[in-house]
């Protein structure tokens, strides 16, 4: 589905990069891991495959398609959904009203249904009436599920996510977890999350270290 080539990034001197060369794929219906320790580039990859930032050298491709081709704006409408660390939800809206939002905005199958909307918030344990409130009075834990609810009403077969769980208890972090393997296993989506915790990394179906600049699979 998704697949890097010869892929490279630096900052100022190609000297020093982050990361070169590295040719990697990632299939649809699989989850998987980056670890990394702080610094060593693994968000920056994230952004790279998100169509946040642009490779320095090499290629990302989508189903044999350059994003190139694709143009990073299209790309980022409708092929992939990104669940960042810190929400990114809309804080004046409700949850109900933060997925009617991102369905319109990336022209979803279910734009505009609301019923739709409401189950899929339900299947994640946000209740009719919290549907209803403002994100902002929500926990952490809650804001996280709407997150992940807004990324399964959406149409894009890639979702990305940049440390889902760091702000979150052991209990709503395995909940978490457990919806990203949902997304990936039952809606046939590609999910990729970038993390710094060993037990995240190990619940998902592959796991790669970014270290000495290259990616290694762990067994």
């Amino acid at each position: 589905m998704l697949k890097t080539e010869g892929l490279g990034y630096w900052y100022q001197d190609k000297d020093q990069p982050l990361f070169q060369g590295i040719d990697l794929e990632f299939d649809a219906g699989q989850s998987y891991a980056i670890l990394g320790h702080s610094g060593s580039g693994k968000t920056t990859f994230l952004s790279l495959i998100a169509g946040l930032d642009q490779p320095k050298e090499g290629d990302i491709k989508l189903n044999e398609r350059s994003l190139k081709q694709i143009g990073l704006t299209n790309f980022r409408r409708h092929d992939v959904s990104i669940v960042f660390q810190a929400y990114n939800l809309f804080t004046y809206m409700s949850p109900l009203n933060n997925l009617l939002t991102a369905m319109a905005i990336t022209d979803a199958a279910h734009a505009g249904d609301k019923a739709y909307a409401r189950q899929v918030l339900s299947d994640l344990g946000i209740s009719t009436d919290l549907a209803e409130r403002n994100v902002q009075h929500l926990s952490g834990g809650q804001q996280q599920r709407v997150a992940i609810a807004r990324t399964m009403c959406c149409d894009a077969k890639l979702v990305v996510a940049d440390e889902p769980t760091g702000n979150l208890d052991e209990d709503n972090t395995k909940e978490v977890i457990q919806q990203f393997q949902k997304i990936a296993h039952e809606q046939g989506k590609c999910v990729i999350i970038v993390t710094h915790e060993p037990d995240v990394a190990s619940q998902c179906d592959h796991q790669f270290r970014l270290e000495n600049k290259q990616f290694v699979e762990l067994a």
